[in-house]
């Protein structure tokens, strides 16, 4: 893991030196362990490297043997062993015991689509100095981010829009476009599984890998052999990101997936394995209790970070200047705490359990759309009350509303169930209620835009063929995941205190496994991950695989306004700053935040309209307003 950055002056004109170090400065928090720079006729490349792999002799920006190729890479490809091995059969001779050189051989042999034999996490640019090119690829799951900005006389790229930030005469303002999406889907809209090349000034992105779900239900094999091929597939997926020459720990929050994790280190390791958790003053969000049970069943050593409401509240800026985007949810600010746990002890690279959920069928949506197709074809059934209580059991609130309230809430019997949509609208729309808020002039910007149309345009082409559930995980897996699941709370939260975080449920293998798989072998009536339950059923304590599914969550609202609320809340939604920055509603903005001062905000719709709102507002403060002031190294 590291950042990077690069300038490509499409002018011919030659890099200002200073510039890729100004941008690589902004990314010190990203690899605190060196940097590097290469210069070439129009061209500058800079690196900022935490040191996993090859400890000595990994620097970057790294050269083949004649440099003609220079690479600038983030991320790790874990089967680099073997890809090493088959390049030096070609022929191909090694300098570095790095999977960075494994990349530029590759890119010799293979081309642009040396990226389909990579099992890994990465983004990265390499300058062909020969055809004078530079080719730029990110990870098929958007594990690893990677921004650019183009303009006639220049392309610039980096790991952070901060560090393109840094550079001259690039503009620092809100798209309201980009806000509406935020405030709607909460995407990125940043592709996975794309390579881009830059060539005479012509940018051209082309998609290189896309999971596509069977159309088909398995029916030549038993339960207990597709159980058996995940696991099979789960344990060398662990293996694989086992590899480092530093230590590596785990995150164990409880639940199912980063229990059936650790318990897969532990079968391919015999090395002590170090497990991280946050546990929190609050009881609705505290897993403490399954936490200490796993740790005793798997015997690991364990160390825990208490959260509060004034911790959260207190992290929230930094947190902010991390993500680069709005959040509706506070849930990155603990695991920003969490990294610094990590970082505290030393350690560098854990494993935790995220993509579980969207690949193999772990969310409560999933089951929302379930029960809300049964109704549409049972409009009769007496058992539609009592199915919509089994969803969301963690949110008491919702819970206490009547038959008639979830009814309409759930959307159940109002909307056309072959909308491609179908699955997520009820939930978009209750985020689309923060959009109220809107100033009148960002209402003005956005009039007559579409998310909705534009998200058509970018579904598969034989989506319409795909069972309903295979739906719901494309937009699961295609959008909340890399925009918010592996953005604002993964990569983000770890590499602000220098962690890398390695995901075994998204090695591509099992991606498309799982992608092949029956609805019915992923959640089985309600019965949500039904198969990896199946496949744990000896690896974890019994309580943790019965457990229902308890998605990461944390404190929202009640972080701001509390008996020692941060200074910061109040100056930010003061009226007359809202005015100023020129986004929102003030009076609106004023009655929301009265409500929260008298306790009387309760709801899923007050807490994320107030996040969103103070996240943005810190955005303008930090971005716009106050961006130089800033440390680089913060």
């Amino acid at each position: 893991m590291c950042g990077i950055a690069g300038i490509l002056n499409l002018t011919g004109e030659p890099v200002d030196p200073c510039l890729p170090r100004r941008m690589i400065e902004r990314l010190r928090h990203r690899g605190p362990d060196g940097v590097g720079y290469y210069a070439d006729a129009g061209v500058g490349l800079g690196h900022a490297r935490l040191s996993i792999l090859d400890l000595a002799g990994g620097h970057q920006p790294m050269s083949n043997e004649d440099q003609s190729l220079w690479i600038t890479f983030n991320g790790e490809i874990f089967n680099y062993v073997e890809l090493r091995e088959e390049l030096v059969r070609r022929g191909h001779q090694f300098a570095t015991r790095s999977d960075t050189e494994v990349i530029l051989h590759a890119y010799e042999e293979y081309g642009e689509a040396c990226v389909r034999h990579f099992n890994g996490q990465w983004a990265f640019a390499i300058w062909d100095t020969r055809a004078r090119t530079l080719f730029l690829s990110r990870d098929r799951l958007g594990v690893r981010p990677l921004f650019y900005r183009a303009s006639r006389e220049q392309f610039a790229f980096a790991s952070e829009i901060k560090s393109i930030l840094a550079l001259p005469g690039v503009p620092r303002e809100i798209d309201p476009i980009a806000l509406d999406q935020i405030f709607t889907f909460w995407v990125s809209l940043l592709p996975p599984g794309h390579s881009m090349t830059v060539d005479g000034g012509v940018v051209t992105v082309k998609r290189y890998w896309e999971p596509r779900f069977a159309t088909t239900t398995n029916g030549a094999h038993s339960e207990d052999y597709y159980a058996d091929a995940l696991r099979d597939l789960l344990r060398d997926a662990t293996r694989l990101r086992l590899r480092s020459d530093v230590p590596v720990g785990a995150y164990l929050s409880g639940g199912l997936d980063s229990t059936v994790i650790t318990a897969l280190i532990r079968q391919c390791s015999d090395v002590e394995l170090r497990t991280f958790s946050i546990t929190f003053d609050d009881p609705e969000f505290d897993e403490s209790a399954f936490q200490r049970e796993a740790t005793r069943f798997l015997q690991t050593d364990h160390q825990e970070v208490r959260c509060s409401y004034a911790d959260i509240g207190r992290v929230f800026p930094d947190m902010i200047w991390h993500t680069e985007k709005p959040v509706l949810r506070t849930a990155p600010a603990p695991l920003f705490l969490l990294s610094k746990l990590v970082r505290d002890h030393q350690y560098k690279v854990v494993l935790t359990g995220e993509g579980s959920d969207e690949i193999l069928g772990g969310y409560d949506i999933f089951k929302e759309a379930k029960i809300r197709r049964f109704w549409s074809a049972q409009p009769d059934s007496r058992l539609r009350p009592t199915l919509l209580k089994r969803l969301y059991p963690y949110l008491p609130n919702l819970q206490n509303q009547s038959s008639a309230y979830l009814q309409a809430f759930f959307h159940v019997g109002s909307q056309d169930t072959a909308d491609p949509f179908f699955s997520h609208v009820p939930r978009w729309e209750l985020t689309a209620r923060s959009k109220t808020f809107f100033s009148d002039a960002v209402r003005a910007e956005t009039e007559g835009y579409d998310g909705y149309a534009e998200l058509r345009t970018m579904l598969p082409a034989d989506y319409h063929r795909w069972d309903p559930f295979c739906q719901a995980q494309h937009l699961e897996t295609g959008h909340l995941l890399p925009g918010y699941i592996l953005s604002s709370q993964g990569d983000r939260m770890a590499m602000a205190h220098s962690v890398e975080g390695r995901f075994p449920f998204l090695d591509y293998r099992v991606v498309e496994f799982a992608a092949g798989l029956a609805p019915s072998l992923k959640m089985k009536v309600l019965d949500e991950k039904h198969l990896l339950k199946r496949c744990a059923k000896d690896l974890i304590p019994p309580s943790v695989r019965a457990r229902s599914k308890q998605p990461y969550r944390a404190p929202d609202g009640k972080s701001f306004f509390h008996s020692a609320r941060p200074g910061y809340v109040d100056e930010l939604l003061a009226p007359e700053r809202v005015r100023k920055d020129g986004l929102f509603h003030p009076q609106a903005v004023a009655k929301l935040a009265q409500k929260f001062r008298e306790g009387k905000a309760i709801g899923i719709k007050d807490n994320m309209a107030l996040t969103g709102i103070l996240s943005t507002q810190l955005l303008v403060d930090q971005y716009i307003t106050h961006f130089g002031e800033r440390d680089s190294h913060d």
